[in-house]
């Protein structure tokens, strides 16, 4: 009878937990098998984590009998990206160059969000490193699409996205530099939140860019986001009864986020838009140069911090790496000093243009790739169509890292296209609310 409960949201089980529907034991031994059963089972799990999962439930159960419960979540199974840190569990990172590397503590996230109950069923298959927003990844695995079985997952929390769309997890947790989280949870049909950086400690997550690396929830819900970052900053979550698009102002930004989309993500943007406007919202379109400008600094901005972090381990062995990943790690090596410093200093200066712009909008809307998950064969086999399509997987999703922002997407009527919500920073319960009757409105 537990099976029926696979694949239900977060908040569902919570309650189901909190009634006495169901044993949190009995989750976690129902998810544990559904992943050793599962046939995609090992395109997604890089290793499952038992041991620590039925630790964490037996003691869930116990305050589920004493009524001492921490909080909606406490009991509930989901998954971990393979870049936080899990103490005497590999974390791998996607990446043989870090084979055997076993921490000696959680990540301050993960610990966090033992504390309150979440139980840890396992580490999710990434793209190496984190660096690209496909999810191709031919040296430990490449995880499936839930809606193209010959296309890529998105990336870098591929794993993650896939652990959710599969039903292998209620929820799972990834983390954001340049889409990582919204990518895949667009293209499976996902809600996806990128928290502003900072919001949530980086403290035993393998980096990638640590001025622009974030943590964030992908679930089926925007409840189940809420509640997620709810638990791991141990506040409450955001309230989203009563939540409503009347009066609600949004902005379409039309400066490189509309240019060159594919059919599919422009008919799921503009299907979106009209539902949202029925159900009372206002929306005006505006362009931002200042956009343009700073998704031009993208370059001097990312790959010359990941390079100074992870060179001297790539040129040490750089043939364990996938040729593309690789090329991209080292077009940061000949970056100036004086150029990044520069960079940051307009991009700083450019934030506080778009920050003034606007200033009047509840929140700014945008597709959140401009294309469909690409063929993962084709992906393999011509490097040039790999950097094209990852380019463009990620320039919409970019442009809430660039410039600071938090940024949650949902699904809308097109199968693997997603609507995204970008908000000021540090705004996310408010992002949430908003996300909450947008999800209402699209059905």
């Amino acid at each position: 009878m537990i099976d029926k409960w696979l694949g239900r949201s977060a908040g569902d089980l919570g309650r189901a937990i909190e009634a006495g529907k169901i044993n949190p034991v009995d989750l976690t031994e129902a998810y544990l098998d559904a992943i050793a059963r599962h046939p995609e089972a090992k395109r997604i799990y890089a290793r499952t984590t038992a041991d620590h999962a039925r630790s964490t439930a037996v003691a869930a159960a116990g305050r589920q009998r004493a009524g001492t419960r921490f909080g909606l979540l406490d009991g509930v199974p989901i998954s971990w990206k393979d870049n936080f840190d899990v103490a005497g569990v590999a974390c791998e990172a996607g990446s043989a160059l870090l084979k055997g590397r076993v921490p000696k503590q959680d990540a301050e996230v993960l610990h966090t969000a033992t504390t309150q109950g979440l139980v840890c069923l396992g580490k999710t298959h990434m793209t190496e490193l984190a660096f690209s927003g496909l999810g191709l990844n031919p040296v430990t695995a490449t995880p499936p699409c839930i809606n193209f079985p010959d296309a890529v997952p998105g990336g870098s929390s591929s794993g993650a996205a896939a652990s959710v769309a599969f039903g292998l997890a209620p929820a799972a947790m990834g983390s954001d530099t340049g889409g990582s989280v919204r990518v895949p949870a667009a293209w499976n049909d996902l809600v996806g939140l990128k928290t502003t950086h900072g919001r949530l400690s980086l403290k035993g997550v393998v980096p990638l860019c640590e001025r622009f690396d974030t943590v964030g929830p992908l679930a089926s819900t925007v409840e189940d986001c809420a509640l997620l970052l709810g638990a791991l900053t141990g506040r409450r979550a955001a309230d989203l009864k009563g939540a409503t698009l009347t009066n609600a102002r949004f902005g379409v930004l039309e400066t490189v986020a509309l240019e060159g989309l594919r059919d599919a993500p422009a008919k799921g943007f503009e299907d979106s838009l009209t539902r949202m406007g029925n159900a009372g919202a206002a929306i005006e379109p505006f362009a931002a140069p200042e956009v343009a400008e700073a998704m031009a600094l993208a370059g001097v901005l990312f790959t010359p911090e990941a390079y100074a972090i992870w060179g001297d381990t790539i040129e040490a062995a750089p043939q364990k790496m996938f040729p593309p990943v690789l090329e991209r790690f080292r077009t940061g090596a000949v970056t100036k000093a004086t150029e990044y410093i520069a960079a940051w200093r307009r991009l700083e200066d450019l934030r506080k243009i778009w920050e003034r712009r606007v200033g009047g909008f509840d929140a700014v809307l945008i597709p959140t790739s401009a294309i469909l998950p690409p063929d993962a064969a084709r992906l393999l086999a011509d490097p040039a169509y790999f950097a094209a399509e990852n380019l463009l997987a990620l320039r919409n999703t970019r442009i809430g890292n660039v410039l600071g922002l938090c940024v949650l997407t949902l699904p809308t009527s097109q199968p693997s296209c997603g609507l995204s919500l970008m908000g000021p920073a540090m705004q996310e319960e408010r992002l949430l609310r908003l996300g909450a009757a947008v999800e209402h409105a699209l059905g």
